[in-house]
């Protein structure tokens, strides 16, 4: 990433979920280069599009980077009328605002869009998908509005992320946070062998971000791609960092009728020069770090 800290008249960014896992670390990287905006709920009600347009229109940034959102998926399977009205009209009213002034929006979808899609092979944007999830459903339909009221828009559909760091008390652990401490207190692991995703650094997306500035508008699969179920992946991961695999479990229940398929394929963003190491290899990668 350009560093721009010592130009005095940076560029204006506004960062929606700014206290949230992926937002956090937005605010902390790119407030380096640009003025960012994280505005809080009492500050941009994204319930209310006249909040929401107040706001972007007295902030007036160049970028926009919406992380914002109800990402809890029991809940939103639970409570679709309240998560939608967050996920899918709120991402509506944030789309028109930043057409309206000439923002470029950079929208966090995610790659549960693809739960429910037939097949094994990794996902493309241009399939055909019925998302199984009332979260994956409103993530999709969050992508048409954008698409529709602002065509320049930029859609990502995330991986699962993790970070060793925690940015704050009220994060909740994460993939390896919750692999380390397994490892380091010898308790036993589990984990399914009928899932099979990406799982990606969170500072490797902060980072690559700032190439999606200048993407042409669409939808683009944005994380590390992994050939593995989840199990095999951790099962590698283990054996490659000369620890033993007693403790791993197989969890042979879940997706056991339907397997899980939400692995992505990163040829689109990778024509752009947008690349990311696969799974394991990150995080084998990572070695001294980890331990």
């Amino acid at each position: 990433m350009e560093d721009k800290g010592k130009n005095m008249d940076l560029r204006r960014m506004l960062v929606t979920g700014s206290t949230g896992f992926l937002g956090s670390r937005i605010v902390r990287e790119y407030g380096k280069c640009f003025q960012v905006s994280g505005p809080g709920h009492s500050e941009m009600d994204l319930c209310d599009e006249a909040s929401v347009k107040a706001y972007v229109d007295r902030v007036r940034p160049e970028v926009v980077i919406h992380c914002g959102a109800v990402s809890d998926t029991g809940w939103c399977q639970e409570h679709p009328e309240e998560s939608r009205r967050i996920n899918v009209d709120g991402t509506g009213y944030l789309a028109r605002a930043c057409a309206e002034i000439g923002a470029k929006l950079i929208f966090c979808s995610s790659d549960q869009i693809y739960f429910g899609s037939r097949g094994m092979e990794a996902h493309r944007e241009d399939e055909a998908v019925s998302p199984a999830g009332e979260y994956g459903r409103q993530k999709l339909e969050a992508e048409k509005r954008c698409m529709e009221l602002c065509p320049d828009s930029v859609c990502l559909r995330l991986c699962w992320m993790y970070d060793r760091e925690r940015l704050s008390e009220r994060e909740h652990g994460n993939f390896l946070t919750a692999f380390l401490e397994a490892l380091s207190k010898k308790r036993e692991m589990v984990y399914p062998v009928y899932d099979y995703r990406g799982i990606t650094d969170v500072n490797l997306v902060v980072e690559k971000l700032c190439q999606t500035f200048s993407l042409p508008g669409g939808v683009y699969n944005f994380g590390s791609e992994n050939e593995y179920n989840t199990y095999e992946t951790v099962r590698r991961l283990l054996e490659g960092l000369g620890y033993s695999t007693e403790k791993l479990k197989k969890n042979e229940t879940a997706f056991a009728g339907n397997p899980r398929n939400i692995r992505i394929h990163m040829g689109k963003a990778e024509k752009f020069g947008i690349e990311f190491p696969k799974t394991l290899e990150q995080l084998l990668s990572a070695n001294e770090r980890l331990l």
